[in-house]
């Protein structure tokens, strides 16, 4: 039958050649829309294939996924949350070691005494540190389980304090920096949970005089010995201030200022910005009516005057030490419904920096003084350097810092951006011996040359397992870095 079809194709094709040029065409048409076709029903059938596969590995536990700071959920073997038995074990087996002095073969300084370091602006200047790391990366001083949470930790004489999420309770924890036995806990009853961001606190605990400030992700804050960890006065300032939760939690590091303990929980009716006074927690003053962020309160010289530098929900302010007044504000909204997360940076003696993701980019801004007032004004805003969760550092006259997930250097003075360059997650970086520590959003450590005119990674290696959104912790030498699974401690010192 075919071939019969074929021979009077043929014979029109003779009688009339039209007919046989449009009979050639439209078959080689025929044949390549079933080739295009055959393509893309492989291909289509080969995503709905791995489709049907992922979702049945996922509802069979197989596998899993989580946020780890862009958009789309990475599929992992194992998320990154608390092993509560191998924690527990290790606990127990601790307390049969006689624990040495916290001190002992460790500076006894309070340098890094909560967030980011003395200034919360990520730069350590101690003293120098080891910058030539070996291929195969650093060996840890100590490496073991730790619970859930975002918080870093202070670091003071020989002790590492942090706040960790264990089961139903958040616990306040203390460790020697030297060998990594648990010193001391200080519990209670809570449990933060979120689906984006994950569970656990999130505040640095503050340490101050032999005291430590921890404040929990729904608003619990605690004074303790810094020493045994016993309780010396407690709050929840959420409650007391009439504040709403935040999404996240509560994320912004208590800092102490002189005889004040400051803290955001973004209350009503002048209760967004509270100083308590830090041996019994009475109240001095509170001021502002905003909601509040989750970046943490910062003291600053800005044209001439010290001066409390916080971000609300929708500004940045400058506030009086003493009283809390309001000296100047900068209107400064996330977009898509977010919240600042990022440190402020002092640029010099009148500029600072802002920086937030969600596309909303980052702005250089003077504050000056004149005719008896602070006025705030934008030098310059782009989109060059967007710092989602992570904060940025300066180094003379250039911001490094994280766009999204690109390790980027800008001019402070212009916001020109010099390069972008390298590739980190959403992790944290700091400062030390002119070099960037930068702790990955996988957990790896990488030493980066702080070099406006050309990026220079010269190290990387594997420091933790699985997601990490927690700021590097640097002091007397040695660097703590952990996440909701594990905590790891470095030697970065020349002693």
């Amino acid at each position: 039958m075919k071939s019969r079809s074929l021979k009077q194709v043929r014979l029109a094709t003779l009688a009339f050649p039209p007919l046989g040029a449009f009979w050639l065409w439209t078959s080689r048409e025929i044949r390549l829309r079933r080739k295009i076709l055959g393509s893309f029903g492989i291909t289509f059938y080969s995503v709905l294939y791995a489709g049907l596969l992922i979702f049945l590995f996922l509802r069979s536990g197989l596998l899993e996924y989580e946020f780890r700071g862009g958009y789309i959920p990475r599929l992992t073997l194992h998320k990154t949350v608390p092993d509560y038995t191998a924690l527990e074990a290790n606990r127990q087996q601790q307390k049969k070691t006689i624990p040495s002095s916290p001190a002992t073969g460790v500076q006894a300084s309070a340098y890094w005494n909560g967030f980011r370091g003395p200034r919360r602006d990520g730069v350590y200047d101690e003293m120098p540190i080891k910058t030539a790391w070996p291929d195969s990366g650093l060996e840890p001083v100590w490496k073991q389980p730790v619970g859930g949470g975002y918080a870093s930790f202070a670091i003071a004489d020989g002790r590492a304090f942090t706040i960790e999420q264990r089961r139903a309770q958040e616990v306040a924890t203390a460790y020697d920096l030297q060998s990594g036995l648990e010193l001391w806990t200080n519990s209670w009853d809570a449990s933060f949970r979120e689906q984006l961001g994950g569970d656990g606190p999130r505040a640095t605990p503050a340490f101050d005089e032999n005291r430590v400030y921890v404040l929990g992700a729904l608003g619990e804050l605690r004074c303790l010995n810094a020493t045994n960890g016993q309780m010396l006065w407690r709050k929840n300032i959420l409650t007391e201030n009439g504040a709403p939760e935040l999404t996240y939690g509560m994320a912004a590091s208590p800092l102490v200022l002189g005889e004040k303990l400051i803290v955001t929980p973004g209350g009503p009716a002048g209760h967004s910005v509270v100083a308590y006074n830090k041996l019994d927690g009475t109240k001095i003053w509170s001021s502002l009516s905003d909601e509040a962020s989750y970046s943490s309160p910062m003291v600053v010289n800005l044209a001439g005057r010290e001066q409390l530098l916080i971000v609300t929900a929708e500004r940045a302010v400058g506030l009086d030490v003493a009283t809390g007044t309001l000296l100047w504000e900068f209107p400064w909204i996330v977009q898509a419904g977010n919240r600042n997360i990022a440190q402020p940076v002092v640029l010099a003696t009148n500029s600072i920096f802002l920086s937030a993701g969600y596309g909303t980019g980052c702005a250089g801004i003077e504050v000056d003084y004149s005719s008896s007032n602070f006025q705030a004004r934008e030098l310059w805003r782009n989109k060059q350097l967007k710092n989602k969760f992570s904060s940025s550092v300066l180094w003379q006259g250039y911001v490094y810092g994280l766009d999204e997930d690109m390790l980027t250097c800008l001019d402070a003075r212009t916001g020109h951006r010099q390069w972008k360059e390298g590739r980190y997650g959403y992790g944290q970086l700091l400062l030390a011996s002119s070099d960037l520590i930068i702790l990955t959003g996988d957990g790896e450590l990488a030493l980066v040359k702080a070099e406006s005119a050309r990026w220079q990674e010269i190290a990387r290696f594997a420091a933790l397992r699985g997601k990490t959104w927690n700021h590097p912790a640097l002091g007397g030498g040695f660097l703590l870095v952990r996440n909701s699974y594990e905590m790891a401690c470095y030697k970065l010192s020349y002693r």
